[in-house]
């Protein structure tokens, strides 16, 4: 379920001035998957960070660490970039919201045309040194976006999601809007959201 603005409530690490217009937070993760027979789905599937055939969803939670979006799979040879720009989520943003994600997210520009702020951590890449104000601002932005990667962890502790899942589970049949494996991610996210808030 997508937030109301007015109704969200913000934990002590986004009481900062800077994070208070968060609308969530965001990270992509992978799900190990069979190999497939066809080569084109291999190569679809097959993801170099991993080294293993993969699904890759985007999850979003709120700041209070409930899972408010998911996207359809993907996979594990799409980019964050492209689950991103086509899971949805931005037509669910409103001008003025905030979104946190680490340094992977390269669309800031995707994000802004819709007002829309995309922060992620200063890159130090072309410069020798990060100045205080960067490396505290990455610091509290750590400490805010750890919590997406909790959520995930929990997601994972399903022993469903850890092992290995049969490619017959990923397969799209032409009646379902969604694949066995959306719909197992769908239920574990909800069982998540009912239990004890992570923050």
């Amino acid at each position: 379920m997508w937030p109301e603005s007015d109704r969200m409530q913000l934990p002590s690490v986004f009481q900062n001035k800077a994070f208070r217009r968060v609308r969530c937070i965001i990270d992509c993760t992978e799900i190990f998957l069979d190999r497939p027979s066809g080569l084109k789905a291999h190569a679809q599937t097959y993801s170099n960070y991993k080294r293993h055939n993969t699904v890759k969803l985007l999850i979003g939670i709120s700041p209070s660490g409930c899972v408010i979006f998911l996207s359809p799979c993907w996979g594990g040879r799409a980019s964050d970039r492209v689950i991103t720009m086509q899971s949805g989520l931005i037509d669910k943003l409103l001008p003025g919201d905030v979104v946190l994600a680490d340094r992977g997210f390269t669309m800031k520009d995707d994000f802004a045309v819709r007002g829309v702020e995309l922060m992620v951590p200063a890159f130090t890449r072309g410069k020798k040194q990060l100045s205080a104000e960067d490396v505290e601002k990455s610091r509290q932005m750590s400490r805010a976006r750890i919590h997406v990667e909790r959520v995930i962890g929990r997601v994972k502790d399903f022993r469903i999601l850890r092992d290995t899942l049969p490619i017959a589970l990923v397969r799209n049949k032409a009646y379902s809007l969604q694949t066995a494996v959306e719909k197992i991610v769908v239920v574990v996210c909800s069982i998540i959201n009912m239990n004890k808030a992570i923050l």
